[in-house]
């Protein structure tokens, strides 16, 4: 192996390390932001619903959709989003309606109850939003370049799933 061949293949072994220590991040701040959630409402005392279907009803909002929709929009990447959405309705966070057209489709929306969890989830977010500006823990142009980071990761690995087998 030559010298520029064993520096390539060091770079590679470098890359591959940053890149799954970035994986295993992104699965932990996944973890953690739905234990901040859970935190937030055991101190509210909002007990019947988990954190998963609190993100829901949050990226949900004023919208209705169907549960096809909330895969393909990126609201929700779960395998249970029907048992998630079945218990939402039971618990009086949303409507559902079937669909005059499809029949076996299901329209959701969220109701003045699901709207007030939304209101919970968007005031959280918002002074986890200001504290990280006003402590300077992180910077606007920061965030960007991260954001614009995760979308180029997250195209390629939709790529993956739809052109690689």
């Amino acid at each position: 192996m030559t010298v520029q061949q064993s520096i390539e293949h060091s770079l590679q072994g470098e890359f591959l390390t940053r890149y799954l220590d970035n994986v295993a991040l992104l699965e932990r701040l996944h973890r953690l932001m739905l234990d901040v959630i859970k935190d937030e409402f055991e101190r509210l005392g909002i007990v019947d619903i988990n954190p998963v279907q609190a993100l829901l009803l949050f990226n949900i909002a004023e919208n209705e959709v169907t549960a096809g929709e909330l895969k393909s929009r990126g609201y929700y990447q779960g395998s249970n989003v029907s048992y998630n959405l079945k218990k939402l309705v039971e618990l009086g966070y949303m409507h559902h309606q079937r669909c005059a057209v499809d029949r076996r489709s299901v329209r959701v929306r969220l109701t003045p109850k699901g709207l007030d969890v939304h209101a919970k989830i968007a005031a959280l977010f918002a002074r986890h939003s200001e504290n990280l500006h006003l402590n300077e823990i992180i910077e606007f142009s920061t965030l960007d370049t991260v954001a614009r980071a995760l979308r180029r990761i997250e195209r390629y690995w939709g790529d993956q799933i739809r052109y690689i087998y």
